[in-house]
């Protein structure tokens, strides 16, 4: 088996594992009241998954290098290892829209010591494995600039949301802990 065919199959898995994850680990059907930001949601969402879309569409007619192989082997198993993590930290917390459930705990564990968005981290692992595996180099910009673009939405709208119930604890997680790249403020 060529690398180049290894990296397609760790993709792949990876999807389908990183899929798996929301649909049947996560809780679904909650019916505690809770504070809901449905639009804002919607619009980073969008976003994402027209980056996901361009990077699938505006695809290359070739292997790519070996380096763009490795990332794909890298990032692809990371992004499934974090949203796992991530998860099984937010427990029954979990939602697709951003809120805050009325029982609602500030999580700062597992992963969430690393970046507070680690789903969102995970997310940007995925579209880097897939876009090193089949984007053509000018249109991994558009899909990036269009994933970071809608996370954002849903990372200021899922702070406010958060600032809003813990006040200066969250404030103090938000000034220690990077939002969903390492290292990056």
């Amino acid at each position: 088996m060529s690398f180049y065919v290894f990296a397609c199959v760790v993709c792949l898995g990876s999807w389908a594992v990183w899929a798996y994850i929301p649909a049947f680990r996560a809780p679904h059907g909650q019916k505690r009241s809770s504070i809901t930001a449905k639009g804002p949601t919607l619009v980073g969402v969008l976003l994402e998954i027209a980056a996901y879309s361009v990077a699938g569409i505006f695809h290359t007619n070739y292997a790519p290098s070996w380096p763009r192989l490795v990332a794909v082997v890298i990032a692809g198993p990371l992004g499934v290892i974090l949203m796992w993590k991530a998860v099984s930290h937010l427990g029954r917390q979990f939602r697709i829209n951003a809120g805050l459930y009325e029982d609602h705990e500030l999580v700062r564990t597992g992963p969430y010591v690393i970046v507070r968005h680690p789903i969102y981290a995970s997310m940007l692992l995925m579209l880097v494995a897939t876009a090193m595996l089949v984007t053509r180099p000018p249109w991994m910009a558009v899909a990036f600039g269009l994933f970071l673009i809608g996370t954002e939405i849903r990372v200021r709208t899922e702070d406010g949301l958060l600032k809003s119930r813990f006040g200066g604890q969250f404030d103090e997680y938000r000034h220690r802990v990077s939002a969903y790249i390492p290292f990056v403020r």
